[in-house]
């Protein structure tokens, strides 16, 4: 796993905001697990709202990530799997520094290959049924916190906190 040095963390970053009321800085839930092989990574935030269709993971992971971070609202669904070997490896080869995925990743063994940050829910095996449902670049509510486009995601062994830039 690549545990690199890294500029924030997450503590830190609470330990600056932890008296900031503006609702600038937010902490999800600590229910998120580690399945890629990076441990911590943060970016700007991609947004797409799903429901047990990976039609638009699979659009975006394919596409050049830049560094940035794909926030995916899966709805806390724990009926497919949204994330695969497959994707997971998309989205290293073309440059994402992670993935926070509000649902369930599949191929455990290979995601944690993937030099690519991935924080999900669970593992489950079903797939997703691809019928190009779901949207995307809109304000997401990730375990009922909002996260918008181009926020700033920090995510480490810690947890995960979103800023704005």
């Amino acid at each position: 796993m690549n545990t690199s040095t890294r500029s924030l963390v997450t503590c830190d970053l609470c330990d600056q905001h932890k008296n900031d009321t503006s609702g600038d800085f937010r902490v999800l839930p600590p229910v998120f697990r580690s399945f890629g092989g990076r441990t911590a990574f943060s970016g700007l935030a991609v947004t797409i709202q799903c429901l047990d269709d990976n039609s638009l993971v699979k659009a975006a992971v394919e596409s050049p990530g830049e560094g940035r971070v794909l926030v995916v609202d899966g709805g806390g669904s724990l009926r497919r799997a949204l994330l695969g070997g497959k994707l997971g490896a998309a989205a290293a080869a073309n440059g994402w520094a992670g993935l926070v995925i509000d649902g369930c990743v599949r191929d455990v063994a290979e995601l944690v290959q993937c030099d690519v940050g991935i924080k999900a829910l669970a593992s489950m095996p079903l797939p997703t049924d691809r019928k190009q449902q779901g949207l995307q670049g809109i304000d997401v509510q990730i375990q009922g916190v909002w996260v918008r486009p181009g926020d700033w995601v920090c995510a480490d062994d810690d947890g995960i906190v979103v800023m704005k830039p």
